[in-house]
């Protein structure tokens, strides 16, 4: 074999190594960008069915509400609303003072139970949440707790409407009702605050308290208390930041797309 065929072999040689080597690499990107694929898929098909299991709940509980509130309204208000009538015909018909008055109190205790049955039945069939802005939910929820007197509240939105649907909005003031709780049970907190702020295609609401704050890392580790809000601000596809110390409060700042 002369030197020049000698040259051309090794040439060769080397060339097919590049190339075997270049396909091995090819190989591996290939399978490492097919696998994160993969895993990508598998995260966002886990994150649809959860959506669409949470979705299949408040569907389910709202069928139930409406259909307890049917009830109260159609079956138990109808029986006490017969029963009142009954014992007012026996007031005219009866003489007697004191079984009159027996009668009369029996009846005013029926339409107290009436009144209370007739306004638990509007709350369960009216779909309060569908039909109102996230503002207005959120004032409602703020009133309720000024009820107690014990807290300074401060609500900001720098808006009139927002176009969400029923789970947004569900959502939303289920982790507004959390942190408050938190903040109400285990904060020893003085003052919280909560702003709702429409920028083009983005909502941001932020809550925050003046109490003892806490080591968030160590918290959300074991699974307490903030879970159930973190779950859900994975529901509506937002993204959120927790910041927490020792002393110094509280702040959860949430981001979504809408």
């Amino acid at each position: 074999m002369g030197q020049t065929e000698y040259l051309l072999v090794i040439i060769l040689f080397n060339v097919f190594l590049v190339a075997f080597i270049v396909a091995v690499i090819s190989f591996v990107v290939q399978y490492k960008n097919k696998k994160k694929e993969s895993v990508n898929q598998l995260q966002q098909q886990h994150v649809l069915h959860q959506k669409e299991l949470l979705a299949t709940q408040i569907e389910i509980q709202t069928q139930t509400m409406q259909h307890i509130g049917r009830e109260i309204h159609d079956n138990v208000g109808q029986k006490l609303t017969l029963a009142s009538l009954y014992t007012q015909q026996l007031v005219f018909e009866n003489e007697a003072l004191p079984i009159n008055d027996k009668i009369t109190g029996i009846g005013e205790l029926i339409n107290d139970a009436l009144s209370e049955l007739r306004h638990l039945s509007k709350s369960l069939t009216d779909d309060h949440i569908d039909t109102n802005d996230i503002s207005i939910l959120l004032k409602e929820e703020f009133a309720k707790i000024k009820v107690l007197k014990k807290y300074k509240l401060n609500l900001t939105v720098n808006f009139e409407s927002v176009l969400l649907n029923y789970q947004t909005k569900s959502l939303l003031l289920r982790i507004v009702q959390e942190f408050i709780q938190n903040s109400i049970k285990h904060a020893s907190c003085k003052t919280i605050s909560t702003s709702l702020v429409k920028n083009d295609n983005q909502l941001t609401l932020t809550l925050s308290d003046d109490g003892k704050g806490f080591n968030t890392e160590k918290l959300i580790s074991k699974g307490i208390g903030l879970i159930n809000i973190k779950k859900r601000i994975a529901l509506i596809g937002g993204s959120y930041h927790m910041l927490s110390k020792e002393g110094n409060g509280t702040k959860l700042t949430i981001e979504i797309s809408i």
